[in-house]
C-alpha cells in the first residue's frame, strides 16, 4: 500500500482558482464516497479550507494512482484536467506523510504555526472516519499526525508570537489591560484593519463595545455586526472616558483626537485604570504626544509592525524545531509501516501460542486434581516462562525481515507463517484474504 496526496494551497494557486476547488461541508460524504469508489483507492481523507484543497489517499499502487485521484477532482467539480494541473501538486509515500505532518503543525500555513489548521486536519479525519473512508494506514497516520501537532504547539508554544498586526494589537493589550471579559473597547472610525482588530477582541472576549464614526449609519452597521453601540461622533470624548482599549482606524487627514482632548476626556480617571490606544490609521489619527499623557500606552501601525516582526523571528526558531519534531515522526511512521506487514503474523504465533497453554494447563489440572492452589501457581508460571522463551528468537527474527527488500521479507513471511501453520489465524487477522493475496496482505502491501 502506498499514500498519496494530491492538492493545491495558497502557494500553487490564487483565490480564484482556490475558490473553484473547494469542498462544502455538505458535500464531503458523497465525495468521499465517490473517492472510495475510484480505481485503486483504498482509504481517502479530503482536508478543504480557505487556504487549501487536498485529497489524501491510501492506493495499492503508485502507478497512474495520481492519475486517478485527479480524475476524481475532474469529474467532481466539472473542470477540465488541463485547467488544474498548473496549480496541483502531488506527494508519494514519505513525502506524502510528511506533508501532513508539517500541514498539521501549521508550518505550511500562510501564517507560519498558526493553530487553526489543526481543528480542520482532525475535522476531515473524523469526517472521513464516520463516512467509512479510513482504515489500518489513515486511522493511524491522521492520529499520529494530530499527536504531534498538539505536542509541538505546546513544546515550543509557537502560536503565543502573533505575526498579524491586528492580532499583535490584541495580544499586547491584553498584557497591558488584562483580561478582556470586564473591558470596554472604543473603535474610532470603521475601516477594515480596525474591524480586523475588533474581529480579535471579540474573539478574546470583550466585554463591550463603541463605535464611532463620521458617518452615523457606518457606526450602526459596525456597532450591530459586532454586537456594539454606535456613539455620535460628537461624543467621542464621552466614550473615550469610559473605554480601556481604544483603536483608531479613519481616513482622516489630520490628527483625530489631539494630547488636549485626551487629557481632558481622561481627567479624574483612577491611576490604577491605564487606557492603551491603538493608532492603525495612515496617516496618523492620534497625536504622539498622547502617549506622554500618565497612564495612558499609546501604539501606532509602525510599533505593531516592529512587533509583529520580532514574532516573526520567534516563530521561525520554534519552527525549526517542530521541523526536527516532524523528522523524528517519520522515523517512527517508517518503523511503524515496516512492523505493519509481521504484526499479523506475531499476533498469530502468540494466539496459538496461548491457546496451547491454556489447553495443557487445564489437561494438567484435570489429570492432577491433588495440587493446590500454589502448586498450580507455580507451574503456570514456569510454563508461561518456557512459552515465552520459546517464542523470543522466532518472533525477533521476524521483525529483523521486516528491514528487508519486499522479495526477501515476503518470502521470510511465508516461510515463518507455513512453518507455524498460522495460515487460518493469519487470514482471521487479515480479513480472510484470498489465497494467493495472503501473503500480500500481511506484508502490508
Amino acid at each position: 500500500m502506498h499514500v498519496l496526496v494530491v492538492g493545491m494551497n495558497h502557494r500553487t494557486a490564487p483565490v480564484e482558482i482556490r475558490e473553484r476547488f473547494a469542498f462544502r461541508e455538505e458535500e464531503l460524504p458523497d465525495a468521499l464516497r465517490m473517492l472510495k469508489e475510484t480505481n485503486s483507492v483504498l482509504e481517502g481523507v479530503i482536508l478543504s479550507t480557505c487556504n487549501r484543497t487536498e485529497v489524501y489517499a491510501v492506493v495499492d499502487r503508485l502507478y497512474m494512482c495520481g492519475t486517478f485521484v485527479r480524475g476524481f477532482l475532474e469529474k467532481w467539480f466539472g473542470v477540465p484536467r488541463r485547467d488544474m494541473l498548473p496549480y496541483l501538486y502531488i506527494y508519494e509515500d514519505d513525502m506524502a506523510v510528511e506533508h501532513l505532518f508539517r500541514v498539521a503543525c501549521g508550518l505550511d500555513s500562510m501564517i507560519l504555526g498558526e493553530t487553526q489548521i489543526l481543528g480542520q486536519v482532525k475535522d476531515a479525519f473524523a469526517t472521513a472516519q464516520a463516512c467509512g473512508a479510513t482504515g489500518t494506514m489513515f486511522n493511524s497516520i491522521f492520529r499520529q499526525a494530530v499527536t504531534l501537532a498538539k505536542r509541538a504547539h505546546t513544546e515550543t508554544g509557537i502560536a503565543e508570537h502573533p505575526v498579524s498586526v491586528s492580532y499583535a494589537a490584541v495580544e499586547l493589550g491584553r498584557s497591558i489591560v488584562g483580561d478582556y471579559g470586564d473591558k470596554t473597547v472604543l473603535l474610532i472610525g470603521a475601516g477594515k484593519m480596525g474591524g480586523l482588530t475588533i474581529r480579535h477582541l471579540k474573539a478574546a472576549g470583550v466585554g463591550r463595545l463603541l463605535v464611532a464614526n463620521r458617518t452615523w449609519s457606518r457606526a450602526v452597521e459596525t456597532a450591530e455586526a459586532f454586537g456594539g453601540r454606535a456613539v455620535p461622533w460628537e461624543s467621542v470624548g464621552e466614550a473615550l472616558a469610559e473605554a480601556d482599549v481604544v483603536v483608531s482606524s479613519t481616513g482622516a487627514s489630520g490628527h483625530v483626537l489631539t494630547e488636549e482632548a485626551v487629557r481632558a476626556a481622561l481627567a479624574g480617571r483612577r491611576t490604577d485604570r491605564p487606557v492603551l490606544m491603538i493608532d492603525i490609521a495612515v496617516p496618523r489619527d492620534l497625536d504622539p504626544a498622547i502617549g506622554d499623557l500618565p497612564n495612558v500606552y499609546l501604539y501606532d501601525i509602525d510599533d505593531l509592525e516592529r512587533l509583529v516582526d520580532r514574532h516573526f523571528e520567534e516563530r521561525r526558531k520554534q519552527a525549526a524545531r517542530i521541523e526536527a519534531m516532524v523528522r523524528e515522526e517519520l522515523v517512527r511512521y517508517r518503523e511503524w509501516l515496516r512492523m505493519l506487514g509481521v504484526v499479523p503474523a506475531i499476533r498469530a504465533l502468540r494466539g496459538k501460542a496461548e491457546a496451547v497453554y491454556r489447553s495443557v494447563m487445564a489437561d494438567l489440572e484435570n489429570k492432577l486434581p491433588e495440587l493446590n492452589d500454589r502448586q498450580i501457581k507455580t507451574i503456570r508460571k514456569l510454563a508461561k516462562s518456557i512459552v515465552n522463551q520459546l517464542l523470543r528468537d522466532p518472533i525477533e527474527r521476524l521483525k529483523e525481515t521486516a528491514g528487508e527488500p519486499p522479495s526477501q521479507r515476503d518470502e521470510a513471511l511465508r516461510m515463518f507463517v507455513r512453518m507455524f501453520a498460522l495460515e487460518d489465524a493469519v487470514d482471521d487477522e487479515v480479513g480472510g484474504a484470498p489465497e494467493n493475496s495472503r501473503e500480500e496482505a500481511v506484508a502490508g502491501r
